[in-house]
């Protein structure tokens, strides 16, 4: 039976009536059980989700929400920290990153749900941190989208100007406040253009997102296929100029062009096969994203000077014209810029409907988020989520606010990395389709023996402790601010309409109400009664004398038999008189058999 916020059962085999604890505390640490957000998946208002995404729509999923244009200018912030080293920089943000990624596979195999790391976070942390957890989640992908939009236009004016010789104006083009910008109009067409295709389903969005992603990995490989003819030998020396500092420095910038791996355990409950395809998607798609940035920036170093790369926001397209002499493959990089960045809206944006389709179902937001269409498209959250978002990078200056979502994610990972080592505390016999490495290894601390593996979770846990750290006194100054615009909202809102608050109200008052008989339920005498009435029984009726002489015939053992039909049709059960009216031929030729 699914825990629904009842207690457990007391000693004895008598069952404590529900919310036995119903202070405030309780209720802010109330857990959603693992069974029963499993048992939820897909499920909306007015329809379901549909499993129609296999592990390779899986992989490029978290590919296109990971691989922006953060390669495309984050060298010249980089590289100058790090030089040739820089290489070295991306393989230790890897490893960072890796971290959390265990984390996630394995959370991912044992709940798969949409609702990523705030379903994660309910089911062992307690509903308030569920809230923070989706609220950063709401910071992290709805504000990213409306923050990489907003360079879409500058890409795309790059492209027009290389083929056509045709710009946007300004005005229209740039983000607002900055280079003479009012409205972003190209920011606002790419979410459409993304809303678009979400709206036609999970599996076409799939399948368009798989394209765009093959585009921009065929455009790195383009670069480093051109770029590696201008490698020069003394560009490599000194590897290191700035020493380990440098190197470590620039990994930590580095780590935020590998957010957004976690974007297919957002498609939990779409996956065909979410207990093995989604751990293979997310290590998968990080072991690529990985690859690929190794590979270009030692590239990248090769073919220019590293004190070149200072202040360079367009290094690649730079050093293809360079080697080239010609401004045509510039002109195909900014072309794979156009279709990166869709790319990771689209993702992202879908990522963020998906969260939002969890923490709907479970109240703590309004219902429209949940409704589903008869295509299996959330469509009102989808319309909703894109209006917000394009409206957003078109005329709103972010500022700070898109810097915060670094903080909101690395927050996020911090709490899956907890939720993993409380999970295994708490359900430690819970099938894991993964887990992390050496998780079969026990070390034996006192009368417990601990796993191995979860140093891992405690590694992530405490790279993200120091990455936030790092971050600036602005940053959390507005990371404070959301979070507690979020705690309003949850207070005033959430914490009343939750299922599990309604659900375990709703015990509360059945517990007032006499137990039936043999109950053992904690359920009231009414819902009973209605169920005996259900049956076709009436609660109170006396046993017939012939029923405790007599072993019942295998024609009134039968749920449609007249012996069980009679009390029903005086119920007044037109469907009880049916069933009696069907299993009477049934009686009377076994009779005549018997007679014979």
């Amino acid at each position: 039976m699914l825990d629904q916020g009842t207690a457990p059962p007391a000693t004895g085999g008598k069952q404590l009536p529900p919310l036995q604890s119903t202070g405030f505390g309780a209720r802010l640490m109330r857990r959603k059980p693992v069974e029963r957000l499993v048992a939820e998946g897909g499920q909306g208002e007015g329809g379901s989700l549909r499993r129609s995404l296999g592990m390779w729509q899986l992989t490029m999923i978290s590919i296109g929400a990971t691989l922006g244009t953060g390669i495309f200018v984050v060298l010249g912030e980089a590289v100058p920290d790090a030089g040739p080293a820089v290489v070295i920089s991306f393989v230790l943000a890897g490893i960072t990153a890796l971290f959390s990624a265990l984390s996630y596979a394995e959370l991912a195999g044992t709940i798969p749900v949409s609702g990523s790391s705030y379903s994660y976070a309910y089911a062992t942390l307690g509903e308030i941190i569920a809230w923070v957890c989706g609220w950063c989640l709401i910071l992290e992908y709805g504000v990213s989208v409306a923050a990489v939009a907003v360079g879409w236009g500058q890409y795309l004016n790059e492209l027009l100007e290389g083929t056509i010789g045709v710009t946007i104006p300004a005005a229209l083009a740039n983000p607002p406040g900055a280079d003479g910008g009012i409205f972003n109009l190209p920011a606002l067409l790419v979410v459409l253009l993304c809303m678009a295709f979400l709206i036609g389903g999970a599996k076409e969005s799939a399948r368009a997102n798989t394209i765009m992603v093959g585009v921009k990995i065929v455009a790195l490989l383009l670069f480093c296929a051109v770029a590696f003819m201008g490698i020069r030998a003394g560009n490599y020396a000194p590897f290191m100029p700035l020493g380990l500092g440098g190197v470590s420095a620039a990994g930590a910038t580095l780590f935020f062009s590998y957010i957004g791996f976690d974007a297919a355990s957002t498609a939990g409950e779409e996956a065909k096969n979410p207990k093995k395809d989604l751990p293979k998607a997310i290590m998968l798609s990080l072991l690529i994203v990985t690859v690929l940035y190794v590979l270009v920036a030692a590239v990248a170093v090769g073919a220019m000077p590293w004190g070149d790369f200072e202040g360079s926001e367009a290094a690649l397209a730079g050093i293809m014209k360079d080697v080239t002499g010609q401004s045509f493959w510039a002109v195909l990089l900014a072309a794979g810029a156009v279709i990166a960045i869709a790319s990771v809206v689209l993702t992202v944006l879908y990522g963020q409907t998906r969260i939002l389709f969890a923490m709907s179902r479970d109240g703590l937001v309004p219902k429209a988020f949940a409704k589903v269409n008869r295509k299996g498209v959330p469509m009102a959250n989808t319309v909703i989520v894109s209006l917000f978002c394009g409206v957003l990078a078109a005329a709103v200056p972010l500022g700070q606010l898109a810097d915060a979502t670094s903080i909101g994610t690395l927050f996020a990972f911090a709490l899956v990395n907890i939720a993993v080592i409380v999970l295994r505390f708490t359900r430690p016999d819970m099938h894991r389709s993964f887990q992390v490495p050496l998780s079969g290894v026990r070390i034996p601390i006192g009368s417990a023996k601990i796993p191995l593996g979860l140093i891992f979770p405690v590694l992530g846990f405490a790279m993200c402790l120091y990455m936030m750290a790092s971050l600036d006194i602005v940053t959390w100054q507005v990371f404070g601010g959301w979070m507690l615009v979020g705690l309003l909202i949850y207070f005033f809102y959430g914490m009343r309409r939750s299922r599990l608050a309604v659900d375990g109200a709703a015990g509360a008052v059945l517990t007032k109400e006499p137990v039936a008989a043999g109950a053992g339920t904690g359920t009231g005498a009414k819902p009973a009664a209605k169920s005996v009435a259900k049956a076709g029984a009436k609660p109170a009726a006396k046993p017939a004398p012939k029923a405790e002489a007599k072993p019942a015939s295998k024609a009134e053992a039968k749920p449609g038999s007249r012996a069980q039909a009679k009390p029903a049709a005086k119920a007044g059960g037109t469907a009880a008189r049916k069933a009696a009216g069907k299993s009477r031929p049934k009686r009377q030729k076994k009779a005549r058999g018997k007679k014979k």
